[in-house]
């Protein structure tokens, strides 16, 4: 494998991971998709873009190179499942809707995989392992927002039209409760965006598996609805005009967990 991930080092204690932006492909995964899945459409389209602001902020940024098709960063490398009901694994092997991924045979063989989960997976932890350490030890503590987006409808997934803004702790786990509340309440500050805290997403692997409040390591995944920045639909293109107010709701968000570290931690 190249390149792999896009990490960038910033100046305060904040990273934000972006596991499901990638777009590439292996060869082995490009030569067994079905049709339906060529335009990559479970995509977390451009979420580097809507995040561009991250450098003014000083926070650093992780974002994978690899399609979640090829192997999902968000998932434990044990592959057991997140979610209880409908859900994606490792290696996923269908659609968002259900659909089979790959047509029958032409699924990567194991020994693929297992380059992958070598190649690309761990790559992406140990740099967002390292980072967290680093930010810890220069600042005391390390925040963590993990940022995703998903069509906001999908049957197969989630009854209705997901909430715009879907905060996840995994169920207060992941980060102090305050912080969470502090959150939340920005959301509700915008009654332009729907928002819920540990709804049908509560955070994933990424989530769950860094977020140790007692460390000082505080973690919050934001599952967004991809109607609140781009067309949905093929060719999934960026919408600067929904863009831009839900960049201002972003930012301040992200603003909210630096400061609330500040007043936690530096008292």
């Amino acid at each position: 494998m190249d390149k792999v991930l896009n990490f960038k080092q910033g100046r305060v204690p904040l990273l934000i991971s972006m596991p499901h932006a990638g777009v590439r492909l292996t060869p082995a995964v490009e030569a067994g998709l079905i049709p339906a899945a060529k335009s990559l459409p479970d995509t977390d389209w451009h979420i580097p873009q809507l995040y561009d602001f991250a450098a003014e902020l000083g926070a650093s940024t992780l974002a994978a190179e690899y399609s979640r098709f090829v192997i999902d960063l968000n998932r434990p490398s044990d592959d057991k499942p997140l979610y209880v009901g409908a859900t994606t694994g490792l290696y996923p092997a269908t659609l968002f809707d259900g659909v089979p991924l790959f047509r029958e045979g032409l699924e990567p063989s194991k020994e693929e995989r297992t380059t992958y989960l070598e190649q690309i997976w761990t790559p992406y932890h140990s740099t967002l392992q390292q980072e967290l350490a680093r930010l810890k030890a220069e600042f005391g503590y390390a925040l963590l927002f993990d940022a995703h987006s998903i069509r906001s409808i999908i049957p197969h997934l989630f009854d209705g039209k997901l909430p715009d803004f879907n905060l996840g702790t995994f169920n207060g786990a992941s980060c102090d409760p305050q912080l969470a509340t502090q959150l939340e309440a920005i959301c509700a500050a915008h009654p332009d965006y729907s928002h819920v805290l540990n709804g049908r997403f509560k955070g994933g692997h990424i989530t769950r598996h860094y977020g140790n409040p007692a460390q000082n390591i505080h973690a919050v995944q934001l599952e967004l609805g991809q109607c609140t920045y781009m067309e949905e639909f093929e060719p999934f293109c960026y919408r600067e005009d929904l863009a831009t107010p839900t960049q201002a709701v972003l930012t301040v968000l992200l603003e909210r967990m630096l400061s609330w570290g500040i007043e936690q931690y530096r008292k």
